[in-house]
C-alpha cells in the first residue's frame, strides 16, 4: 500500500525541484509567487445526441470519467430545453471532473507518457490552443486511449475535452511551462 503521507506524484516533484528554477530564470521573475504552475486540469465528456436517446449514456459517461480521473465525475445536464435538439431542460447530456493537487499531477503524468502516446497517428498536441490567459485546451477523439478504461466494457467511445488551467499571465508563459513537463507540441 502507498504511503500517501510521503508520496508525492513525480511531476509535482519535478516543478519543485527543476521547473520552477528554469521558469523564474528563463523569465527573470523577481518573486517565487510569479513563477506560473498548474491551477487545475477539467476533463469533459459531451455525449450529445446519444444521451437524448437513451439517458444511460450520461451515466456511462460518468463511470468512464469517473475511471480515467480517479475521482467520482459529475453529471452535466441541459440548462434550458431546446425543441430542435429534442432536449428538455435538466437532461443529463454528459459528465465533467475538475482535478486539483496530487490527482492532477497524477493524471497529467499519465496523460503525457501513457495516454499520449497509444493515440493513432499522433504527430503531437497544437502549441496554438491557449486562450490569451495560460489557459490550454485540447481533445481527444478517443477516451480508449486510457489504460484504466477496459477496452471490452467499452459501449461507446467518446471525445474528451481536456483544459490545463495555469497561473501564468501570458501564453508564451503557459507554453513553456507546459513544456517543462514535456507536453509533446508539434509547432
Amino acid at each position: 500500500m502507498l504511503d500517501t503521507a510521503t508520496y508525492t506524484p513525480r511531476l509535482r516533484a519535478a516543478y519543485r525541484d527543476s521547473i520552477r528554477a528554469a521558469m523564474k530564470e528563463e523569465f527573470g521573475y523577481s518573486n517565487d509567487m510569479m513563477i506560473p504552475r498548474l491551477d487545475k486540469i477539467v476533463l469533459n465528456i459531451g455525449c450529445g445526441a446519444e444521451a437524448v436517446k437513451d439517458s444511460k449514456k450520461a451515466k456511462s459517461a460518468q463511470e468512464d470519467l469517473t475511471a480515467i480521473a480517479g475521482q467520482k465525475a459529475l453529471i452535466t445536464t441541459a440548462k434550458k430545453s431546446i425543441a430542435g435538439f429534442r432536449v428538455r431542460e435538466d437532461m443529463p447530456l454528459g459528465a465533467k471532473v475538475t482535478l486539483r493537487g496530487d490527482r492532477m499531477y497524477e493524471f497529467l503524468d499519465r496523460l503525457i507518457t501513457i495516454a499520449m502516446p497509444r493515440i493513432r497517428d499522433f504527430r503531437g498536441v497544437s502549441g496554438k490552443s491557449f486562450d490569451g490567459r495560460g489557459n490550454y485546451a485540447m481533445g481527444m477523439k478517443e477516451h480508449i486511449v486510457f489504460p484504466e478504461i477496459n477496452f471490452d466494457k467499452v459501449d461507446e467511445v467518446w471525445g474528451l475535452d481536456i483544459v490545463i488551467a495555469t497561473t501564468a499571465k501570458t501564453d508564451a508563459e503557459a507554453k513553456a511551462l507546459l513544456k517543462h513537463f514535456n507536453m509533446p507540441f508539434n509547432s
